[in-house]
C-alpha cells in the first residue's frame, strides 16, 4: 500500500482557467480521505490528477515514494470508482469483475481466485451468472468495487460512488465502504459534495472551494472548529446559522449586538475578541445549540433571548423550527416534546460556549474559537438516520 502527496500542484487549462492554484496534501498509507466542497471546486480534478487521467501543470505527486508526475495511468497501481457504474451489459458480473485482469494476462487461475475472493467480501456469489440489468442499483455498485477490488491497488479512489443511489441505499452503501476500508486496510481517496458522507465516512476531511484548500482535519475538528465562514457552512447539517453583528461592552463585558438582541460573550471568547481588535462581525450559532428555555441553569455559558415562531419542520423525534428575533431569522433544532405553533412566543437558550465569531469581510476567519467549542454533549452532526432529541 501507499500514501499519496501533492506538492505545490496547479492545474490550469490551455484557455487559461485554473481550476487548482496550489494543492498541498499529505495522504497517509492506508488513511481515509475525503475531499468534499461545493459544485466546480476542483475535487473531481483532484482526483483525475490522481489517477493520471489529468495532467499536472506544475508542482509533484508522490504516491508511496514515487513521483508519478509523468506516469501512464495504468502504472500508478491504483483503482477508480465513478458515478457510472460503467458495467459492461452484454458481459456477465463474473466478467465485469474479471475484464481488468484478462486485459493485463493475468493468468485464468489466479483471476478465478481473486474474483471468488471479491465475490465474497461483496456479497456477490449467487451473482455472478447474472447480467447488469437483472441487478439493482446497490449491487451494480458492489460489482464496480469488485472490480477495483482484485487488481489489488495500493490506492482506491471514489469519485462521488453513490450519487445515483436513493437516499436508503447511500446510507447502507457508506456502511459496506468503511467496512471495506476496514477489512482491505488501503489508501482511500473519495470525493463527495455532500457533506454529511464526509463527516460520516473520512478520518480526515479535505474542504475545498474554487481550488483552494480551505481547511483539512478529522470530521469533529472541522465541526468544532471551522477556520473560516465557508467551513462553518458547509459542515454541519443543518448548517450554522450567521448573524451580522457589532460588538457592544458594558461593565467590562462583552456582547453580540444583533440589533434585535443582545447575547453576553463567554469571558474567554471575549479576551480573543479583544486581542483581535474590530467591531463588525458575522456571529455564527449551529441549530442544535439553540434550545427552549428550562428553569433549569444548564451546564454552559448561557444566554437568552425572545423569538417569535415563523415556521416548523416536525420530523418525529425534534422538529426544524424557523424563529424570528425582530428582523432577525434563524433555524433551531427542537425536540417534539415541546409542542410549537406559528407565531408563539418562545424563549430560547443559546450555548455561548459554542458560539463563533467570523470576520465580516476578506477571508471571513474564526476570530472566537476556544477549546469549550470542543465540549460537545451531542453528536457532531444530525441527520435522518441518528437524530437526536432536545
Amino acid at each position: 500500500m501507499a500514501g499519496i502527496r501533492m506538492v505545490n500542484v496547479k492545474k490550469q487549462y490551455p484557455n487559461g482557467f485554473v481550476a487548482i492554484e496550489n494543492m498541498n496534501v499529505d495522504i497517509a498509507d492506508k488513511e481515509f480521505v475525503v475531499l468534499v466542497g461545493p459544485s466546480v471546486c476542483a475535487k473531481s480534478t483532484a482526483l483525475k490528477m490522481i489517477a493520471g487521467l489529468e495532467e499536472i501543470t506544475s508542482g509533484e505527486m508522490y504516491i508511496g515514494d514515487q513521483m508519478v508526475n509523468d506516469m501512464p495511468p495504468k502504472d500508478r497501481e491504483i483503482a477508480m470508482v465513478f458515478q457510472s457504474y460503467a458495467l459492461y451489459p452484454h458481459m456477465t458480473i463474473y466478467d465485469n469483475i474479471a475484464f481488468g485482469l484478462k486485459m493485463r494476462k493475468t493468468p485464468k487461475d489466479i483471476i478465478d481466485q481473486r474474483v471468488r475472493d471479491a465475490s465474497e467480501i461483496l456479497g456477490l456469489g449467487e451473482l455472478l451468472d447474472r447480467k447488469p440489468k437483472q441487478l439493482s442499483g446497490g449491487q451494480r455498485q458492489r460489482v464496480a468495487l469488485g472490480r477495483a477490488i482484485v487488481r489489488q491497488p495500493k490506492v482506491f479512489l471514489f469519485d462521488e460512488p453513490l450519487s445515483n443511489l436513493d437516499a436508503k441505499l447511500r446510507v447502507k452503501m457508506r456502511t459496506e465502504i468503511k467496512a471495506l476500508h476496514h477489512r482491505l486496510q488501503t489508501t482511500v481517496v473519495y470525493v463527495t459534495h455532500d457533506q454529511v458522507e464526509a463527516m460520516t465516512m473520512g478520518s480526515t476531511i479535505v474542504v475545498l472551494e474554487s481550488g483552494n484548500i480551505q481547511q483539512v482535519g478529522s470530521p469533529l475538528e472541522l465541526y468544532n472548529f471551522p477556520t473560516n465562514r465557508f467551513v462553518a457552512g458547509f459542515i454541519g447539517s443543518p448548517s450554522m446559522n450567521f448573524i451580522s453583528c457589532s460588538i457592544a461592552e458594558s461593565n467590562g463585558d462583552l456582547f453580540v449586538d444583533a440589533g434585535a438582541f443582545q447575547v453576553k460573550i463567554p469571558d474567554d471568547k471575549a479576551a480573543k475578541v479583544r486581542e483581535h481588535g474590530g467591531s463588525e462581525y458575522i456571529f455564527g450559532i449551529r441549530p442544535e445549540d439553540i434550545r427552549k428555555r428550562r428553569a433549569k441553569k444548564e451546564d454552559y455559558a448561557e444566554a437568552h433571548l425572545t423569538a417569535e415562531v415563523m415556521m416548523v419542520e416536525p420530523l418525529g423525534k425534534e422538529m426544524f423550527v424557523n424563529f424570528s428575533a425582530g428582523d432577525v431569522p434563524f433555524l433551531a433544532i427542537i425536540g417534539a416534546n415541546f409542542p410549537l405553533e406559528m407565531n408563539d412566543k418562545v424563549e430560547l437558550t443559546l450555548n455561548m460556549d459554542k458560539m463563533h465569531l467570523f470576520e465580516k469581510d476578506g477571508e471571513m476567519k474564526s476570530v472566537a474559537d476556544t477549546a469549550k467549542n470542543a465540549a460537545a454533549t451531542k453528536p457532531p452532526l444530525r441527520t435522518e438516520e441518528n437524530p437526536e432529541s432536545e
